[in-house]
């Protein structure tokens, strides 16, 4: 059984993106809740083989 991390939920991500820019949510835990909903993901598919 292997772990598959979830596909990035853009709503979700501009979410708590949103919440820390408020100040109703902490840097450490927005980053936490980014990392979980899949910003990595979402960053490395943006990324082109020209930006590598």
């Amino acid at each position: 059984m292997s772990f598959e991390p979830p596909v990035p939920v853009l709503a979700k991500i501009l979410a708590h993106w949103m919440e820390w820019e408020r100040g109703e949510t902490p840097p450490g835990r927005t980053l936490a809740n980014l990392k979980t909903d899949g910003l990595r993901d979402l960053l490395e598919s943006l990324v082109t083989p020209v930006d590598q």
